[in-house]
């Protein structure tokens, strides 16, 4: 008797979509990090008050910057850094950890396409991080005034943020084979990016040729841009901002699913 194959089967990308495989993975990786939210929500938010509190201890003392109170012009930035720093760890922790574990196979044999797993790996990362910036945001307001003067720059912003790093993230823990290259992006790319984007200052005190610099790195318009949400002032461009951000979380929402698609380091 002989045996006829079955013609493969190409679902196509939006119609044939797994939505509950896609929900699945989704709600996985967010149940992950809520069953220790002592670690990964509740532990943010300490931070960044101690972080509040030393630079108003520090640079604060009636000082204003553009006419702001020093701790309104700092509660964004801080905002903001919150956002970014744990929408990568999500990704990036929960992919290194399942290669380590060599357990990334269980994510790879369920019926899910490239982009589904894209999807499902990066929102979870951004849906951590805007989880922590509500937490972050609510005990910020019980120590600064909080005025918001654009809610669709506050939402866009936070968003694109989120969603950023939450590529990066994935780009990252695919990319690793060790915690210590998921520290070496956290150490020698976020964290200066952070610092030298106008988290904690201006960046017209930097010197010219670091302004120069710093109007070509994306933390400075996200910064800038929920700043303008809540205080209505800016340093730079919005319109510049909008297409940074859009662009760069179109190329590496690009660049996951290439890596997902071709298998890179994470198929034998």
């Amino acid at each position: 008797m002989q045996l006829k194959s079955k013609p493969l089967e190409i679902r196509p990308a939006l119609t044939g979509a797994n939505w509950r495989g896609l929900w699945t993975l989704y709600a996985k990786e967010v149940h992950r990090y809520v069953k220790i939210f002592g670690q990964t929500l509740l532990a943010p938010i300490i931070t960044t008050l101690l972080f509040l509190t030393v630079f108003a201890v520090a640079f604060g003392g009636g000082r204003t910057v553009n006419g702001l109170p020093y701790v309104e012009f700092l509660a964004p930035g801080l905002l903001m850094m919150t956002i970014l720093q744990n929408s990568f760890a999500n990704t990036s922790t929960s992919l290194i950890q399942q290669k380590l574990n060599e357990n990334i196979v269980d994510t790879l044999m369920p019926p899910l396409s490239a982009m589904e797993l894209t999807i499902g790996f990066v929102f979870s990362g951004a849906t951590r991080g805007l989880m922590v910036s509500i937490g972050v945001g609510a005990s910020l307001a019980l120590i600064v005034p909080v005025h918001i003067h654009s809610t669709a720059a506050i939402v866009f912003f936070a968003v694109g943020a989120a969603l950023m790093m939450g590529s990066l993230g994935m780009m990252t823990g695919i990319w690793a084979e060790k915690f210590d290259h998921v520290s070496t992006i956290t150490n020698f790319i976020i964290l200066p990016l952070s610092f030298l984007s106008g988290t904690f200052f201006p960046i017209t005190r930097f010197p010219e040729v670091l302004q120069t610099v710093s109007h070509f790195n994306p933390f400075f318009y996200l910064i800038d841009g929920l700043r303008f949400g809540f205080t209505g002032q800016s340093n730079g461009s919005l319109e510049i901002g909008i297409v940074f951000v859009i662009f760069i979380n179109a190329a590496l929402l690009a660049i996951c699913y290439a890596m997902f698609k071709t298998g890179y380091r994470i198929k034998a």
